[in-house]
């Protein structure tokens, strides 16, 4: 095994030479985004604020040295938050108990850190293959109309219940409108203008515009009146590093919490790689979800031995990330470093960083989270990719995150096994020149009267043995052909059931004084049928590599008297025989 599977980070360190700037910039802008989110983050989960930062110090950096994707901002989220919550908080009262609270969170985020490894060590990162591309799309859309709701009170200076779901967010703005606190709004409006202007307008310094904005979006606080005015800013920021403490691994607790642990590990590896997913369609970079799963894995191992709790990838921080101009991991590692040296050195500063300027920047991100042009895409190609896509949209609006997830994944697997159940089987005859084809592609097309040829386009599985079955059992019925020419070369997959099924067709036309053949049936389509013993059963003489070579052999199975009578004179067998 090679250093660079092991560390993942040798593959992008050397770029730091070249892209080191923009990710400096794009860290920068990180730390300041991340300041606000940590302590609401903690809070959702139950947790003193300190464990936020905690987690956002220590969680992105072993991520980003052991992840795969290049701009995927790892630390405290709101599902994690809320996972991490209610897993918990059957067990411990974090008002009561607070310690007893604080030691499971952390032992919590070691196992799912654990199961995650795991799951990576063991290559199951395939299992993220069956999200649909429509998923993410839909997912990242609602995410970022989610993201930009959620900062709407900020905006409108509003005092908006915690952990509001976006149809109570939205009665309440509609409700409370006139309760406006313009000074808010101007700020958050006004941080919103700079940044758009600065980026469109501005190009030698666009990358950084949402630093520049921030900026001035806390100077127009200032000359507002600040907190005369009802202009909040983030407050006190602790200013002390994450301690380094082995997690309480006591067995009871570590029993109880083991099903959370798995809920935990899996939404967040569902959660992260989708929204790596949901970057890459924009930076175009390959993903490995393995090492994906491993980085995930690591990150929460590692950091719950530095006082933090579950993590998993941010759509806002990541989104943040990419559009800030990111282009390795290093961006980061000094969004992380840059928050120890705030917490240290510039607590009192970053304490003077208004909601509202901070809310103006993130509604941006949340709007650049949707991908237009992919979505026009949808809506033209495909009714299918449309109901996934609405589903995990609106799932993601109004239900559970995770949920919304597991909606548009169990969705698209419903409408990839309700299209391959029913495989597409072409009748194929030969046309004026001689060539095999579809019969409905060309009308010169003819059919032999004792061989029935047939292609079948789809792997033979248990899922789609009724389709077929259903054709077979109508084809033997309704027509007095006897032989069958199966052409298999689209046939990439046989199972057990299939295996079963093809054999007793194979035996019943067999006793009808007939048989079915196939021609280019694949080695790895075959591997059942020898394994199983199925192909002794079915005969290998009926097997194929070539169809003229087939043709042949059927010729001499067929009733010769009808031959002489049939006008079609297909094959050149026939034409031979009429010439003898």
């Amino acid at each position: 095994m090679s250093l660079k599977k092991i560390f993942p980070f040798l593959i992008w360190l050397p770029l730091v030479k070249s892209t080191w700037k923009d990710d400096l910039i794009a860290g920068i802008t990180g730390t300041i985004i991340v300041i606000p989110q940590a302590v609401a983050f903690a809070m959702i989960a139950g947790l003193p604020p300190i464990y936020g930062f905690y987690t956002a110090m220590i969680t992105p950096i072993i991520a980003a040295l052991f992840g795969s994707s290049y701009h995927l901002i790892s630390g405290p989220t709101t599902t994690s938050s809320i996972v991490v919550f209610a897993v918990i908080s059957k067990f411990a009262n974090p008002e009561s108990e607070l310690e007893a609270f604080i030691s499971l969170a952390i032992v919590l985020s070691f196992m799912a850190g654990v199961i995650k490894l795991v799951m990576g060590l063991a290559k199951m990162g395939k299992l993220v293959n069956f999200v649909s591309n429509s998923v993410v799309i839909g997912f990242a859309a609602g995410a970022g109309i989610l993201i930009g709701f959620k900062q709407l009170k900020y905006v409108f200076g509003l005092d908006v219940p915690l952990g509001s779901t976006f149809y109570e967010i939205t009665r309440y703005i509609i409700s409370h409108i006139t309760e406006t606190n313009f000074y808010v709004f101007g700020v958050a409006l006004g941080t919103l203008l700079i940044a758009f202007l600065i980026k469109k307008f501005f190009k030698k310094i666009s990358k950084l515009y949402m630093l520049i904005a921030m900026v001035l979006g806390t100077l127009l606080a200032i000359l507002l009146g600040g907190n005369i005015h009802g202009i909040e800013t983030v407050g006190n920021v602790p200013s002390h590093l994450p301690p380094f403490k082995i997690p309480n691994f006591n067995y009871e607790d570590m029993r109880l919490l083991t099903s959370g642990a798995f809920t935990l590990a899996l939404l967040g590896l569902v959660e992260a790689v989708s929204i790596a997913r949901a970057v890459a369609l924009h930076s175009h970079q390959k993903l490995d979800n393995n090492q994906e799963f491993i980085g995930q894995g690591l990150s929460n191992i590692v950091s719950s031995f530095f006082s933090s709790y579950a993590s998993s990838g941010s759509f806002t921080r990541s989104g943040l990330n990419y559009q800030s101009g990111a282009k390795t991991p290093l961006s980061a590692i000094i969004s992380a470093i840059g928050l120890m040296l705030v917490v240290l050195f510039f607590a009192r500063f970053a304490s003077y960083l208004p909601k509202a300027a901070m809310g103006g920047i993130i509604l941006l991100v949340g709007y650049n989270l949707i991908d237009f042009d992919h979505i026009r895409q949808i809506l033209k190609s495909s009714k299918r990719e449309l109901i996934i896509f609405s589903v995990t949209l609106f799932g993601t609006l109004f239900l559970e995150l995770e949920t919304a997830l597991f909606l548009g994944i169990l969705i698209s697997l419903f409408f990839y096994l309700e299209k391959t159940s029913k495989p597409n089987i072409a009748e194929v005859g030969i046309n004026k020149d001689g060539k095999f084809i579809n019969i409905i592609r060309d009308e010169t097309t003819r059919e032999c009267p004792q061989i029935k040829i047939i292609r079948i386009d789809d792997s033979i599985y248990f899922g789609a043995i009724e389709a077929i079955a259903n054709y077979f059992a109508e084809l033997y019925e309704k027509n007095d052909k006897k032989h069958i020419l199966i052409i298999a070369n689209g046939i990439n997959f046989i199972d057990l059931a299939g295996a079963e099924f093809i054999a007793y067709e194979v035996l019943k036309w067999q006793e009808r004084g007939g048989g079915i053949y196939f021609v280019g049936l694949k080695l790895v389509s075959q591997e059942i049928l020898l394994k199983g013993g199925f192909a002794e059963m079915i005969g290998s003489e009926n097997f194929f590599k070539d169809k003229h070579t087939a043709i042949e052999t059927i010729y001499k199975k067929l009733d010769k008297e009808q031959c002489k009578n049939c006008d079609v004179k297909l094959f050149q067998e026939c034409k031979q025989s009429v010439q003898e």
